[in-house]
């Protein structure tokens, strides 16, 4: 069996070694290519970080940043046999990975909640109750560190985030995780503030007539905003998302503060996000991403 100790990154890199235990190539062909994990050793995780939910999915990101590479593969055998959840293993995680591991989570939620699917209500209703866990305990835990209810519900959300819960039903191809990975490849930033950088730039960048209703509902399910129009809720509810991110958790606001002070590699990130998100929300084009990617800076 492979034992993981620590958060996201650490379970990822455990699954893949489970899985290349099990594989007589170079286990880098089972990130570039999921199709060829056919079994994994056992995984078991300790979580020490509430983030990526990797403790209690399917997938796992792995970078080479001799290429600036970042990949997802994912694959049924890689859901951890068994992970120990216990909050008192978070108290001593930083205001900075506290802060960047809420967004991380937010996105994650948010990823299968933004989409057009009629009918979903169970997936969309659970995803609100997350976001609503998400948005009162990080702010606790940010300034309280061993709050032990404040980080039980973040470990827990976190899980919930990703484990399937929001996306049956209710799956679109995600769009900020794909932009993200670009940037933490090139740029080698925390990824949970890459993606709080982003969502609400991204947000603005798809807001339309036909998008405000969805965005509406957010703001008055999960926000608790009052209005009858659409569009001045959707904007409200992207503005106090932006303000969550960047005053309540006090995270970078822009791709400047994480210390990216040039565009150089902006059109070869926004060609392979491209192609990393067909099939979502609204599509983005190559142009779209490096829009957002600049309206970021």
């Amino acid at each position: 069996m492979v034992l993981a100790i620590g958060g996201g990154s650490t379970i990822d890199c455990a699954k893949v070694v489970a899985a290349g235990a099990k594989y007589d190539g170079d286990a880098w062909d089972l990130v570039l290519d999921p199709t060829k994990i056919k079994a994994a050793l056992p995984i078991y995780s300790v979580l020490t970080l509430s983030a990526t939910g990797s403790e209690m999915d399917e997938f796992a990101v792995i970078s080479d940043m001799t290429k600036n590479e970042k990949w997802g593969t994912a694959a049924e055998c890689l859901k951890p046999t068994m992970s120990v959840l216990d909050p008192t293993y978070t108290f001593s995680v930083s205001k900075k990975q506290t802060a960047a591991g809420t967004a991380d989570m937010m996105s994650h939620t948010f990823e299968n909640y933004f989409s057009f699917e009629e009918g979903a209500d169970v997936p969309k209703r659970f995803g609100e109750g997350l976001l609503m866990t998400m948005m009162k305990y990080g702010p606790i835990a940010l300034h309280d560190p061993e709050n032990y209810d404040a980080r039980a519900n973040l470990m827990w959300a976190a899980s919930h985030a990703i484990n399937g819960l929001t996306r049956v039903g209710n799956a679109p191809a995600w769009c900020v995780h794909p932009m993200e990975h670009e940037l933490s490849a090139f740029y080698d930033i925390t990824h949970g503030q890459g993606l709080a950088i982003l969502t609400p730039v991204w947000m603005e960048h798809v807001l339309s007539d036909k998008t405000a209703p969805i965005f509406a509902t957010y703001g008055r399910n999960a926000l608790g905003l009052t209005g009858t129009d659409d569009m001045a809720v959707s904007k409200e509810a992207i503005e106090r998302t932006r303000e969550f991110f960047f005053k309540t958790m006090e995270m970078p606001e822009n791709l400047r503060a994480v210390g990216i002070t040039d565009q150089t590699h902006f059109e070869k990130m926004a060609e392979k996000a491209a192609a990393g998100c067909e099939g979502c929300f609204v599509p983005l084009t190559k142009d779209d991403i490096i829009e957002i990617f600049k309206a970021a800076f």
